[in-house]
């Protein structure tokens, strides 16, 4: 875990407060390398018109983001509930895609996507927003939600 220090305003010593945590820090580097396979994926399978340009922004959205969060775990600041709340819709969007996109109404005259491809964003999207929403609604329990007023 990280951590930050900061004084007692009543007693002045030092405490150490918690920032994040190792497991946070992991799972956010791993949804980022995520990104990166959603985002190249389509080169590894063949690239199929309908789906290239939605795995590449997409896929690196996810990358850039979650990576983000990665960077302020690693220096001790907290996690980004916005950004993993994002990156969580962004995963989403890459597993419903395979039917927006792919579906013969939605985009008719492309080339469809390998089976392979197809699976392999369904599993990276749903694996990819289970673990940012998961570090989404960690990082937000660990926000103080008020102090007490003093008259």
């Amino acid at each position: 875990m990280s951590e930050s220090t900061t004084n007692d305003p009543t007693t002045g010593e030092s405490t150490a407060r918690q920032r994040g945590s190792d497991g946070e820090k992991w799972l956010s580097g791993f949804v980022s390398l995520i990104g990166l396979w959603i985002a190249v994926s389509p080169f590894v399978y063949g690239p199929a018109a309908s789906m290239l340009w939605n795995n590449l922004l997409v896929g690196g959205g996810i990358f850039l983001l979650a990576g983000y969060n990665y960077y302020r775990l690693a220096n001790g600041y907290a996690t980004s509930t916005g950004v993993m709340s994002l990156v969580a819709l962004l995963a989403l969007w890459i597993f419903v895609s395979q039917w927006a996109l792919g579906g013969e109404f939605a985009m008719s005259g492309l080339e469809a996507a390998s089976t392979g491809l197809i699976w392999s964003n369904i599993l990276s999207g749903l694996v990819a927003a289970g673990l940012s929403a998961y570090i989404a609604y960690t990082g937000g329990r660990e926000v103080p939600r008020g102090t007490a007023a003093q008259t």
